[in-house]
């Protein structure tokens, strides 16, 4: 074996997953990923995009840049469901309980979001990047649920 090898931490392993996971997001401005994790197990993934069977984004166009809406605001004017509800969801459809997971996600939540998390149970978030929207901040202190952002953009460890 030449050179020295690392194996990466179970942080640094799904982060790069859920990068994958987000390039089937159907959006035109965020390919994002979210993938949920408890016990170095991987439960649910989601990424961003239109209901099942609706049209998307990619076939109509971006509603939000239509109407000039700055990112992280005004999410409820999208046609795309969050990778994290979509995660979230993935968990009731098939029977599979959050609780006491770990979402990972290459961007931060909103604050919807935010308040599913909580409901769902999940104990810890991990995100790459964050919009300028910190608003589910206040709701995971008082909520227990330790968030943390890691890695500059392309750059695990």
């Amino acid at each position: 074996m030449s050179g020295e090898e690392t194996r990466p931490s179970i942080d640094s392993w799904v982060m790069e997953l859920v990068s994958v996971v987000g390039k089937r997001s159907t959006c035109r401005r965020h390919k994002i990923g979210a993938i949920m994790v408890r016990d170095k197990r991987i439960l649910t993934t989601g990424y961003n995009g239109a209901p099942s069977g609706l049209s998307d984004c990619l076939e109509l166009g971006c509603l939000r840049d239509e109407l000039e809406i700055p990112s992280g605001s005004r999410q409820e004017i999208c046609r795309a469901i969050h990778a994290e509800q979509n995660a979230i969801l993935q968990g009731a459809i098939h029977g599979v309980s959050l609780v006491g997971a770990t979402l990972y996600c290459t961007h931060n939540p909103c604050r919807i979001c935010a308040k599913m998390i909580i409901n769902a149970g999940v104990v810890r978030v991990v995100f790459e990047q964050s919009y300028d929207d910190a608003s589910f901040e206040d709701l995971f202190e008082v909520a227990g649920v330790i968030w943390e952002q890691k890695f500059a953009q392309g750059e695990l460890q």
